[in-house]
């Protein structure tokens, strides 16, 4: 999802301290907003910065490879860091490493919001992505840690609420705060009102939040996280720079050597497996047909969100010419559509026609981009929001028809012993698809506009290349249309206390992503 949307994760739920003391515990709900606010900060962050790309662009004169990278390495980031960030905090404790990612992430907030540079700030942000992987994974293990069984599913009903209302705030709140050039700090802002909400957060977790840890945690495995950085490294570096460079033989080299890097860490997780137990890939689940599909679905879907979401904006604010206000209130609709059909999909269509609500979102998201795709030829750049808000709606309720349900599809015919490992797979790809499709932005947008533009040619040049993004998207969703097909016809609602007693406890928790 964009960053905007999120997925639902799953651990086992192993949990030491806290649980049973919860009932008595009034602190509880304290620990519960300032997790919850944590969360919502990571959600709403992603969302502003992809707002005022547009702002950086123009006060900063920031390349189209910076541009990028401002968002994919975030991404990036924090998508080899997820699976770290949980296991440290199951052996180090899950208070500790909260309050060491929310510090941190505040820090970096503080350091892109005074970036001298667009260097600083791309460095800035991968750190701030980087610190989000210790904290938000920490978020619902804390949940689990604090709250009887009986009550979390009210908790993460709430959570579900506050995915809701990020994904309609974070658009509006950065428009706003770029568009009020606060001070005359320009888009700056954006980062720094995380810096009073991250250093309250982090004084009440002190006092308030619990500290637990689990019983049996797994090992490191910080091979495996190199391994996946390299890879991922030389795959994006060369795709986001390469049009600048005019596409140099090394850049070739490195990504095909990015596969030599994926095979090496297969044959390294698969010792690894065999030696202590603790991969940071469980590759005995690609093994599952329907689980392998399903996180090809997830790392695709990934792409055709990070292509979108980037393009969507550099085609309103630069191609249109429209203020970062408006461009965000259109956004609005898309927002509400995806709300409201992730929360009937899961609740109504899903129980009653399983996985066919997946291929109809997948197609009618598809729908939506093609609708999108001939109002953008037919009005051009006289196209207004309203025009827009049909397709838009149309992509939402696709899109909301997917994200919420696919993470229980994937992990249907997992093994449960596994469960904790597939979740934070599922997580972990979706946020690297995003990553790639923030990377590919350079070969299917910028690829198609001319490097010496006039200003009469710059609309007419961004609608083109909008347009032939859309192309992509919707290739994509039939790809993903496909793909699904190897689902579950009927796929498992893992909620708490479903399993029978004889399975670990089982938990569904929001992987809150960027």
């Amino acid at each position: 999802m964009t960053s905007t949307e999120q997925t639902h994760s799953v651990r086992p739920a192993t949990d030491s301290g806290g649980t049973g003391a919860a009932p008595a515990d009034r602190r509880r709900w304290f620990a519960l907003a300032i997790v919850m606010t944590a969360a919502f900060m990571d959600l709403v962050d992603v969302t502003i910065v992809n707002i005022a790309i547009p702002s950086i662009e123009r006060t900063d004169h920031a390349s189209v490879s910076q541009i990028q990278w401002i968002t994919a390495g975030y991404a990036l980031a924090f998508a080899a860091g997820l699976i770290t960030g949980g296991r440290l905090g199951d052996i180090h404790g899950r208070k500790r490493l909260f309050l060491l990612g929310i510090g941190g992430f505040t820090l970096a907030s503080a350091l892109c919001g005074f970036a001298v540079n667009p260097e600083m700030l791309v460095a800035s942000r991968i750190l701030q992505g980087g610190m989000a992987a210790m904290m938000v994974p920490q978020v619902l293990s804390i949940v689990h840690a604090t709250f009887p069984a009986h009550e979390r599913g009210k908790v993460f009903g709430l959570f579900g609420a506050i995915v809701g209302l990020g994904a309609v705030c974070g658009p509006l709140l950065g428009a706003l705060l770029t568009e009020w050039n606060l001070f005359g700090l320009e888009w700056r802002p954006i980062f720094l009102i995380n810096l009073p909400v991250g250093i309250v957060s982090w004084l009440l977790g002190r006092r308030f939040i619990t500290e637990s840890r689990a019983p049996r945690a797994l090992k490191l495995d910080l091979v495996g996280v190199a391994l996946v950085t390299l890879g991922l490294l030389m795959l994006l570096y060369p795709l986001t720079r390469g049009r600048e460079l005019g596409w140099p033989l090394w850049g070739h080299l490195s990504m095909a050597g990015a596969f030599g890097v994926f095979a090496a860490l297969v044959a390294y997780e698969r010792r690894k497996a065999a030696r202590d137990g603790s991969p940071l890939i469980e590759l005995s689940l690609f093994r599952v047909k329907s689980f392998a599909a399903g996180i090809a679905v997830q790392t695709v879907f990934g792409i055709a969100l990070g292509i979108f979401f980037l393009v969507w904006t550099l085609y309103m604010q630069i191609g249109l010419g429209w203020s970062p206000l408006r461009a965000g209130l259109t956004g609005v609709p898309f927002s509400l559509a995806v709300s409201t059909a992730a929360g009937m999909s899961v609740q109504k269509l899903v129980p009653r026609y399983g996985r066919k609500v997946l291929q109809a979102g997948a197609l009618i998201m598809g729908a939506g981009v093609l609708v999108y795709l001939w109002e953008a030829h037919r009005y051009g750049l006289g196209i207004a929001p309203w025009q827009m808000a049909l397709p838009l709606v149309v992509m939402g309720a696709g899109m909301g028809l997917i994200v919420a349900p696919l993470t229980d599809a994937v992990l249907s015919e997992a093994p449960r012993e596994h469960a904790g490992s597939a979740s934070g797979l599922i997580n972990t790809v979706q946020q690297m698809g995003n990553a790639l499709g923030l990377g590919l932005v350079s070969v299917v947008f910028y690829g198609e506009i001319g490097d010496r533009l006039t200003r009469a040619q710059v609309g007419p040049a961004f609608v083109h290349a909008f347009q032939h993004a859309l192309w992509w998207v919707a290739g994509i969703m039939g790809v993903i249309f496909l793909l699904m097909a190897a689902l579950p016809k009927w796929p498992a609602q893992h909620v708490e206390g479903a399993a029978g007693a004889e399975l670990p406890e089982v938990e569904k928790e929001p992987a809150l992503t960027s």
